[in-house]
């Protein structure tokens, strides 16, 4: 089958897609959403196996050759995923799958992170937006479950230096805004490791399959868009100690960096790749009520 260069294509091949569903261990009730299904590699070993799965695809010849080939309990939607209302496609709670593709992974993460939140979490924040790659989708607060996530998990191949972010602790290289934001929403697991091999055409680096497991959030955050863009402002200069990483977020509020930390007992000697989530959270926290009071 003829790849598309734009779309990332990385087709997996049989043997490797029987490990990739073994992973995912869907169950009959199970409802899923797949990303990226291509030739159906996944798609046909997941559908008999569970209640019922929507697949989007954005290549619209690939879906035109998969669609005659479904079985019922399938859908097949054609279009973007980052434009697509996630959460109109299944009945929440449901599972996601698929073969991101590279070039749009991050954004596709931060999107699942937005639809995974329960229902009263999904009002927009004061100040709109949450960010570049990680705002809130238009979708969010129109659907769900109520009090519980509205992704249950979500199992995926991705590059394996994206893996390695999402799997990253503080104090650490690869530690940074993706494994803040998403260690926040879910408990994250390295499943399996895919050679080039496992992949046509083959691609120049090495995969993961990672599984996210939402849940609440694992430290409580009253506005999670300030929470990221104060996450964001202190990682475009991660080298810096945090009294200058988080001078400008702080400058644009009327607060001085070095006092804010002080206030909340972090050395602003420190770096922020130093920073827990617990840390994170009450640097948050600090910012919000000086800003109410």
């Amino acid at each position: 089958m003829r790849t598309r260069k734009r779309f990332g294509q990385h087709f997996l091949e049989s043997a490797w897609a029987d490990k990739v569903v073994a992973a995912i261990a869907p169950q009959p009730s199970d409802r899923f959403v797949e990303i990226g299904p291509g030739p159906g590699a996944l798609t046909f070993r997941l559908a008999p196996r569970v209640a019922h799965l929507t697949a989007i695809e954005v290549d619209r010849d690939i879906a035109a050759g998969l669609r005659p080939q479904l079985p019922p309990n399938v859908d097949l939607v054609v279009a973007d995923v980052l434009e697509v209302d996630l959460l109109a496609q299944a009945e929440a709670p449901f599972r996601v799958a698929g073969n991101l593709p590279y070039n749009i992974s991050t954004p596709i993460l931060f999107r699942l992170i937005a639809c995974s939140r329960p229902a009263q979490a999904w009002l927009p924040p004061s100040g709109g937006s949450s960010g570049a790659g990680g705002s809130l989708p238009a979708e969010a607060g129109s659907h769900g479950a109520k009090g519980g996530p509205a992704i249950l998990d979500a199992t995926l191949m991705v590059q394996r230096e994206v893996a390695d972010r999402l799997e990253a602790v503080p104090g650490t290289g690869d530690y940074g805004v993706l494994s803040i934001c998403v260690q926040l929403h879910a408990d994250v697991r390295r499943v399996l490791t895919l050679p080039p091999g496992a992949f046509r055409p083959p691609p120049r680096v090495h995969s993961a399959v990672v599984r996210l497991t939402f849940r609440p959030p694992k430290v409580p955050i009253g506005d999670e868009g300030q929470f990221e863009a104060m996450v964001r402002s202190m990682f475009t200069q991660r080298r810096k100690t945090l009294a200058n990483a988080l001078a400008p977020y702080a400058e644009g509020r009327g607060q001085r960096a070095a006092d804010v930390l002080r206030a909340v007992g972090i050395d602003p000697r420190r770096r922020p790749e130093t920073l827990t989530l617990e840390e994170l959270a009450l640097l948050a926290a600090r910012f919000a009520a000086a800003r109410s009071g």
